[in-house]
């Protein structure tokens, strides 16, 4: 973009102002970050001729969705269109839009929360949703709708006057960046088979009630290209690679690793213990940070395989002690 179309000025609050043209002023007041999502936001305010303008958050990294801009060329170019999808005159079409794709709808909860959106504000989820007893999950539906819904996790409510968890939809386009790979009972019977109920974890046959499949891969580094249209027709090859069985306590503990392994580009150590049979503790620098070539960069790291790790990490053990005998 040449300095001929824009503009830029640093205020006292190190906020930047972009003038693109006459009919396009942009200005990004910070960055923000949700990490629990690991989406990356700018802070912006759009205004137009008529006088009205948008406020919001306009994301910049969103795995969902298939973005991760960090080049400023691509971010102005970015936020240009944008720009032109938030304008309140065009609003209306897109509400429209969203009510042939709602028409025939099943859901009960979900579609009531994103009709509330569509004030296209910040929302406080504790009056969107009173009660709810999971309000994340109900807007990671529409996420997964492929709805842009930007989260701010502490601002003051107008209504109930407390630092809660915002959340605002962005009229952008849907985008379906993948979908997560669903099982139903049968399926899951079968992998429970294959894998002998085994809890990887714990190194032992395992109660299956207290057991899930985990793939193997984190769904964090994900893209289109990675999610398989359908687990009909996997084998059994398929499944003892891509799956093992965890608690549902260690599911929630290896996502947590995996998330800030994604973040920090530093891999997780089980029980602590600071062993690789691949690598190292940080991630890879030839190896990308998502889809399917990503997967790369878990191997060698305890959680991805939990199994494989423990018998690497006993042979080296047993290696080492027959070499003490040795000498």
């Amino acid at each position: 973009m040449t300095d001929k179309r824009r503009n830029k000025n640093k205020n006292e609050n190190n906020s930047v102002q972009y003038t693109y043209t006459k009919e396009k002023e942009i200005k990004v007041n910070s960055h923000d970050n949700h990490s629990k999502g690991s989406e990356r936001y700018l802070d912006v305010i759009f205004t137009y001729e008529d006088g009205k303008s948008w406020e919001g958050y306009i994301p910049i990294e969103d795995r969902r969705a298939g973005i991760n801009l960090s080049d400023s060329l691509e971010i102005n170019k970015y936020l240009e269109k944008a720009y032109d999808f938030c304008n309140p005159e065009q609003t209306n079409i897109y509400i429209k839009e969203q009510e042939e794709f709602w028409l025939n709808s099943k859901a009960p909860t979900t579609k009531p929360l994103f009709e509330k959106l569509l004030n296209f504000r910040w929302n406080c989820v504790c009056c969107v949703l009173p009660g709810n007893p999971n309000p994340a999950r109900r807007y990671g539906d529409l996420k997964d709708k492929g709805y842009r819904i930007p989260v701010n996790t502490s601002k003051k409510c107008e209504t109930c006057q407390k630092n809660t968890t915002h959340i605002i939809l962005v009229p952008l386009p849907r985008h379906i960046g993948f979908r997560y790979e669903l099982w139903n009972l049968k399926l899951r019977e079968i992998i429970f088979s294959l894998l002998d109920t085994y809890d990887v974890y714990e190194g032992k046959k395992g109660n299956k009630d207290n057991l899930l499949p985990d793939h193997k891969f984190p769904e964090i580094r994900w893209d289109s290209n990675t999610t398989r249209e359908s687990l009909e027709h996997i084998t059994d090859e398929e499944i003892k690679n891509d799956f093992q069985l965890l608690s549902n306590q260690r599911n929630q503990q290896k996502r947590e690793v995996c998330r800030f392994c994604y973040q920090t580009g530093k891999r997780g150590t089980p029980f602590g213990v600071k062993f690789y049979y691949q690598g190292d503790e940080s991630w890879p620098d030839n190896i990308p940070k998502i889809g399917k070539e990503a997967e790369k960069g878990c191997q060698g790291s305890g959680w991805y395989d939990l199994e494989t790790w423990r018998k690497k990490l006993n042979q080296k053990l047993n290696d080492s002690q027959e070499q003490l005998n040795k000498e």
